[in-house]
């Protein structure tokens, strides 16, 4: 977690939202991104989206089984279900989001709940004060 902290760092030294996320596999970091969708122009362009993006073209798979999402920040909706379709075995997070976040803070795909047609284990509090206290001062200083 404390490498998609350093992450988030690159994506609010860039002005956007501080959120870092790596994907790993047998150990090894596979995917790496940071909040982007400001700069590239893409709404899509989330931490996870881009490291999964990232590990996607790691192993010439769209799809990611066996693999682990380490985020900084509860995922949304829409990454959520990137996470599902990309078959991640598991995500760890560590600041809950009380706004949108869909690991059990405002909606219930994270852990998947057999709806869907993977299930996806999920864990969020991992450096949680550390990582909210980056997004508090982020949006302090915009203010």
């Amino acid at each position: 977690m404390r490498r998609a902290l350093e992450l988030a760092r690159r994506a609010e030294q860039a002005g956007e939202v501080p959120v870092g996320a790596l994907v790993v596999a047998g150990g090894q970091v596979i995917g790496r991104g940071w909040n982007q969708p400001i700069g590239a122009s893409d709404p899509t362009a989330h931490a996870e989206v881009v490291a999964l993006r990232d590990a996607a073209i790691a192993l010439e798979n769209y799809r990611l089984p066996g693999t682990t999402l380490y985020v900084t920040l509860e995922p949304c909706p829409m990454c959520a279900g990137a996470i599902i379709h990309a078959r991640v075995d598991r995500v760890v997070f560590a600041a809950p989001d009380p706004r949108a976040g869909a690991a059990g803070s405002v909606f219930d795909l994270l852990p998947s709940d057999g709806r869907f047609n993977h299930r996806t284990a999920c864990e969020g509090g991992l450096l949680a004060e550390e990582s909210a206290e980056m997004l508090r001062a982020f949006f302090r200083a915009r203010r």
